[in-house]
């Protein structure tokens, strides 16, 4: 499913429709969300979980968008959990790009003591820790951690 009302120049939007390179491809979806593996550099096995319509903000989710939400986002973490075994599941929203506010994202990510060893923090310390050494996972990596999460989650 794409989103006719998707925005140009929105990567969100752009790698829901193919018009961006996903690794992993998609995960899985429902009626009003997709889930994609993170293409940031927050570690394989992050997810994101986003609206397939252009939404800047929560308040802006239609009934059967909400509807979906809550339910989709403890599929998912337990999902996260189930494959990755992490010591904790963060699950926090994202929805700036350049400053601007941007459509919104869950970024679901399995906090792991290796990672929280590594970068010596953890929480939002360790997203940010994340982001300043820039690492992105490979390719094969990442497609290798999206089979168990769609037999997990069920086929898209």
């Amino acid at each position: 499913m794409t989103d006719p009302e998707g925005q140009s120049g929105c990567l969100a939007c752009d790698l829901t429709s193919g018009a961006a390179h996903l690794p992993g491809g998609r995960v899985h979806e429902t009626r009003s969300w997709v889930v994609e593996h993170c293409i940031g550099p927050l570690g394989i096995g992050t997810l994101v979980v986003k609206p397939f319509r252009h939404v800047l903000h929560i308040a802006d989710l239609s009934a059967g968008e909400s509807a979906e939400l809550g339910p989709l986002l403890q599929r998912v973490t337990a999902a996260v959990d189930e494959v990755m075994r992490p010591e904790q599941v963060y699950a926090c929203l994202w929805s700036h790009s350049g400053g601007v506010p941007g459509h919104i994202h869950f970024v679901v990510q399995p906090a792991t003591r290796e990672l929280m060893d590594h970068f010596s923090t953890y929480g939002p310390a360790l997203q940010v820790a994340m982001f300043a050494e820039g690492e992105l996972p490979g390719e094969a990596a990442v497609a290798a951690t999206c089979d168990p999460y769609r037999a997990v989650l069920g086929a898209c």
